[in-house]
């Protein structure tokens, strides 16, 4: 998702849906060198673990954070300059090396504005939201390019109470820029100053007080959180578990709202408890609504530091093996990690939490990371990004074949986001395959890159993002745009996606790059002929083939006819005319027309 806007919505009609969107591309600016910053003194490391009965060579857990964590008290001096200077290094940095956690222990600050760049975090410390409150505002705009907020990918807010200056925060991000465990004391608004292109975005476990006004934004997943009230809708706004939420009326406006969300269980997330840090677990809810922390101290368990090996940039992958091997988890600290081999985890309730976009690159076509076919592996927080050899894979969820039952502690994929291309050339056949039955992926971005360095249709070749292959997989905030054929493939039975939103690839020189078979297109969500059950709410695929607008995609959902296989609120857009769609799902709904950006429905299938 990548824009240049040829006009703005007015912002005194904001529930009117915008036109075409058309224009060039704007490539990505280089990123200046990484600062120099440093944790406080009073970031002090947790305890090692006691390992009298290892050999002497065992790694330590726990540890210092690394220089790209940076740490606040309600006492630090300077702490608005420190927010401004990582900013002006990071706003516009979007393919730069830079990463960064800004942490903020429990207290009250008073009048900051923290500005979020790219792969930037900011989080409290506490275990509640309410524990360290913000009098002040956490800012993403869009004035770095011209208005337009669909490029403000890849930054993050966590776990603060905020009282905005003016009343409303203002949040104006695109994919990969989640906002989780957030108390705003006032209004939310998504959109740019002047109401520019936005294209987000996720919120999961948090309470707005007052109302949530996304204006331009082009669609929205919100979960197991509570709002005041929310103001317009333009394509694709989905609910599950909110209260507050607006009722179901798709497709006008287009509010899709679930009452619950089927299964739950929020990211692991650092705290500090009596000067240490911990790792908190929330517990998985069923049929969840509202928020985790609302009633007093979230459910679940804590794992202390001394259990993770804290990893730096420059870690080998036999390091961080080895590290696995000996049973602690890992806590992946901000910056950019090359693998040799893949990280492979394989006992159960293992953690992988990242911090600050830590970014794990495969170098020689290996992949990233796998999971053997066990209970409650955790992985959240980290950026995956392809490199210039192709892998076949670049995350795996259990092996091939894998067929447990995990009903009871599932494996959970949470803001682990995948690119291919963009910072540089890159490619991987599948970048995720999940094979686990009953894993959860909350919120992910897989994204074959449409500009930035190393992009073509060969370049930064990538088939396929996401093969689901086990049975019984949920996905909840399932982003996934332009990859050569499907982006998304569902063998596994009784699945389940709650939102999903897509772009067919931009850059396919032709009809016959794409043509399968005897079909127009791949669909952009294709589920196989195999599968008996299945179900999705509030799904979306837009197209925008720039380089031949003559390109007709068929439908943007395939999937077999049979009553078990059942789809809510499916829309299809064609952006401004370049290429067309000729049916939504199957052979089923309107085909798009002409150069007018206007949605063509289904609202139930069969």
């Amino acid at each position: 998702m990548s824009r240049t806007p040829t006009d703005v919505p007015d912002p005194g009609r904001p529930t009117v849906a915008r036109r075409a969107v058309l224009g060039a591309v704007a490539a990505g600016a280089a990123a200046p060198g990484l600062l120099a910053l440093s944790s406080p003194a009073s970031a002090s490391p947790a305890r090692p673990v006691t390992r009298s009965a290892r050999q002497p060579s065992a790694l330590p857990g726990g540890g210092d954070l690394g220089p790209n964590v940076i740490v606040f008290d309600p006492s630090t001096p300077g702490i608005q300059a420190r927010l401004d200077q990582v900013f002006r290094q990071q706003e516009s940095a979007q393919f730069g090396t830079g990463r960064y956690a800004f942490l903020f222990k429990p207290g009250t600050y008073n009048g900051l504005n923290a500005q979020l760049g790219f792969y930037t975090s900011i989080a409290g410390l506490g275990l509640s939201p309410d524990d360290t409150t913000i009098n002040g505002d956490v800012t993403v705009d869009a004035g770095w390019f011209n208005g337009n907020a669909t490029q403000n990918f890849w930054r993050s807010a966590e776990n603060l109470a905020l009282s905005p200056v003016s009343g409303t925060n203002r949040w104006a991000v695109a994919q990969a820029a989640p906002f989780r465990r957030m108390h705003v004391k006032g209004g939310l608004n998504l959109s740019p100053a002047g109401y520019g292109w936005a294209s987000g975005g996720y919120i999961a476990d948090s309470r707005i007080d007052g109302s949530v006004g996304p204006y331009s934004q082009q669609q929205w997943y919100t979960r197991d959180s509570s709002v005041g009230g929310w103001v317009n809708a333009v394509w694709n706004m989905v609910f599950s578990g909110v209260q507050g939420a607006p009722a179901q009326s798709f497709p006008n406006p287009p509010y899709t709202t679930l009452d619950t969300t089927p299964v739950s269980r929020e990211k692991p997330f650092l705290y500090l408890s009596g000067g240490e840090y911990r790792v908190f677990l929330p517990e998985k809810r069923v049929n969840a609504r509202g928020t985790t922390w609302g009633n007093g101290t979230p459910r679940g368990s804590s794992l202390p530091l001394a259990q993770f090996y804290v990893a730096k940039p420059g870690v080998t992958a036999a390091t961080l093996n080895a590290a696995l091997a000996q049973g602690l988890n890992l806590l992946l600290t901000p910056g950019i990690y090359h693998l040799n081999q893949p990280i492979q985890v394989n006992r159960a309730g293992t953690v992988v939490l990242g911090l600050g976009y830590a970014t794990l690159i495969p170098d020689n076509g290996v992949t990233v990371l796998r999971t053997a076919d066990v209970d409650g592996i955790r992985l959240a927080g980290f950026l995956i990004d392809a490199g210039p050899v192709n892998s076949a894979t670049l995350l795996e969820i259990g092996p091939a074949g894998a067929s447990a039952d995990h009903s009871a502690n599932p494996t959970t994929v949470q803001d682990v986001f995948v690119r291919i291309g963009g910072a540089g050339a890159g490619k991987a056949t599948t970048s995720i395959v999940v094979n686990s039955r009953h894993t959860i992926v909350d919120h992910t971005w897989i994204w074959r890159a449409d500009h930035g360095t190393g992009v073509g249709w060969e370049t930064n070749r990538a088939d396929y993002g996401l093969r689901v292959n086990g049975d019984d997989v949920l996905a909840t905030g399932l982003f996934v745009e332009h990859f050569n054929k499907y982006d998304v493939q569902w063998y596994g039975q009784r699945g389940r996606t709650v939102f999903f939103q897509n772009e067919k690839a931009y850059d396919a020189p032709n009809q016959a790059a794409v043509q399968n078979g005897s079909v127009k297109g791949y669909a952009a969500y294709k589920v196989a002929d195999s599968v008996t059950t299945h179900e999705g709410w509030g799904l979306g695929s837009y197209c925008y083939y720039n380089v031949d607008p003559t390109i007709v995609q068929h439908h943007g959902f395939a999937a077999p006819n049979r009553p078990g296989v059942k789809f809510h609120d499916l829309l299809v857009v064609s952006l401004g005319g370049n290429g067309q769609y000729e049916r939504v799902i199957n052979d089923t709904g309107a085909p798009t027309s002409g150069t007018s950006t206007v949605p063509s429905t289904v609202v139930s299938y069969p």
